[in-house]
């Protein structure tokens, strides 16, 4: 008998996993699995039982949370040597990576997804000695996601995060970076920057002509605008994806350096989560480094074989 490792992080999103519980299993036990489930008790609980799921026989893990529980369970998986494959049920108030892997938002859609669907290597990313699955961001409004109350996250969604914005529009400032990839260098002062692998970051920024297991991920970085005009011009093209804006800069890379030249680093965010202020930082792409379970791979953005 297969058997399932089923994660659940009770206090994502609006709670609503919890009246759904019973379906879901009944879903995994239906078709065939032997299902133990573990509910979330903290973030490096996610991770050891990651960790335990990987190295105790267990044919998949499934992950029924936030994109910030899923990218603990990440940090677990990609330190064993054996990766199963993991089903996402996206239970959190965003659930960008979801959207990305064509998954279902309603939570019993996406269990029956799972057990119809098939693994597919996806690319990970390597931040300073942890790893992300869709982004890894510094500079404006990227505290919103971790300081933003789950109680506000529970109660208001993905509106919570826009107020927490709003708040904080008037104390915006740039700093000085170097960025180098490849054989360029560049230094300038931004306000932002990401490093993405995904369809959307934050629910409001959509990403175009990505693919989930190139090794290469998407670079967006926001130069100092000159004034307020400016920054709102800038805002409206990063929303709208139009890198054609004179302080946005793009390419793609597998592996590049950011180092903050200032007394005062930014905080970076990691998948949602705090991701530290690191003077330097060291992010790397692991080209299909853990399988993820997709249904319909054809018409999802993976390399065509």
């Amino acid at each position: 008998m297969k058997k399932a490792y089923f994660l659940v992080n009770l206090v994502a999103g609006k709670a609503v996993i919890n009246k759904k519980m019973g379906t879901i299993i009944d879903i995994f036990i239906k078709d065939g699995f032997e299902t133990t489930v573990h509910t979330t008790q903290s973030g490096s609980d996610a991770v050891e039982q990651a960790v335990y799921a990987c190295e105790n026989g267990y044919d998949l893990l499934v992950v029924a949370g936030g994109d910030g529980t899923l990218s603990q369970c990440l940090q677990g998986v990609m330190g064993c040597e054996k990766r199963i494959p993991i089903g996402y049920i996206p239970a959190g108030s965003t659930n960008d990576f979801a959207k990305s892997l064509g998954i279902p938002s309603d939570q019993i859609k996406a269990a029956s997804f799972i057990t119809q669907g098939v693994p597919a290597l996806c690319d990970v990313g390597g931040f300073n000695g942890g790893y992300f699955s869709y982004v890894a961001a510094f500079g404006a409004f990227t505290n919103i996601t971790y300081e933003t109350s789950q109680k506000a996250k529970n109660v208001f969604g993905h509106m919570a995060y826009i107020a927490e914005g709003a708040i904080q529009l008037g104390s915006i400032k740039a700093k000085p970076m170097r960025i180098e990839y490849e054989d360029s260098v560049i230094e300038d002062e931004f306000l932002y920057g990401m490093v993405t692998n995904t369809a959307s970051v934050a629910g409001m920024i959509n990403m175009k002509n990505f693919l989930l297991d190139d090794g290469l991920f998407e670079v967006t970085l926001i130069k100092k605008p000159r004034n307020a005009a400016e920054l709102g011009k800038t805002a409206i093209a990063l929303f709208d994806n139009d890198i054609t804006d004179r302080n946005i800069v793009f390419f793609r890379t597998n592996n590049i350096t950011i180092t903050n030249l200032s007394d005062t680093p930014f905080s970076w965010t990691r998948d949602g989560e705090y991701g530290g202020e690191e003077i330097v930082n060291r992010i790397c792409c692991y080209k299909r480094a853990v399988p993820f379970i997709v249904y319909g791979k054809d018409e999802l953005p993976f390399e065509k074989n």
